[in-house]
């Protein structure tokens, strides 16, 4: 549904990743005003979870 949307989505990761990647997620936060696409970052071909913005914000708040 949104494959050809996510083939220009600018993907982020945290620093706190590290060189070597392991279990990372990557976001792209300017995708749209109303959701997140988040992904696992070893399988950067594989399914897209379609966040709602409100959502990850309350996910990324109660992190720090």
């Amino acid at each position: 549904m949104y494959s050809h949307e996510l083939s220009a989505a600018t993907w982020v990761k945290s620093s706190y990743s590290g060189a070597n990647g392991g279990d990372c997620l990557e976001f792209a936060p300017g995708f749209t005003s109303t959701l997140v696409p988040v992904r696992d970052s070893k399988s950067p071909d594989g399914p897209v979870l379609m966040i709602p913005r409100s959502a990850w914000v309350a996910f990324t708040s109660a992190l720090r």
